[in-house]
C-alpha cells in the first residue's frame, strides 16, 4: 500500500483508480494522515445462463385467452 497526498491524489486519479484495479491499495492521505483507502471492489461472477433452458417448465392452457365464465355477464 502506498499514500499519496489529496492534491496529488487529484491530479493521478486516474492512475490511483488503476493500480487499485490491479490489487493495489492506495491511502489518500490529509496532513500526512491516511483518510481514505481506495481499493477496487470485488468482480461479480455472472450466473451461467442459457437460453431455452426452462423449456419444458412453463405451459400455458388452451384455453388461455378464451373469456372467464364468471365475467361473461360485464362482456355483453
Amino acid at each position: 500500500m502506498y499514500q499519496v497526498d489529496i492534491e496529488e491524489a487529484k491530479e493521478k486519479l486516474l492512475e490511483l483508480i488503476e493500480a487499485a484495479m490491479r490489487g493495489e491499495e492506495v491511502a489518500i492521505a490529509k496532513d500526512n494522515q491516511p483518510v481514505v483507502k481506495l481499493v477496487a471492489l470485488p468482480k461479480k461472477d455472472k450466473p451461467d445462463r442459457k437460453a431455452g433452458s426452462a423449456k419444458g417448465m412453463v405451459w400455458m392452457s388452451d384455453d388461455f385467452d378464451e373469456p372467464l365464465e364468471e365475467f361473461k355477464e360485464y362482456m355483453e
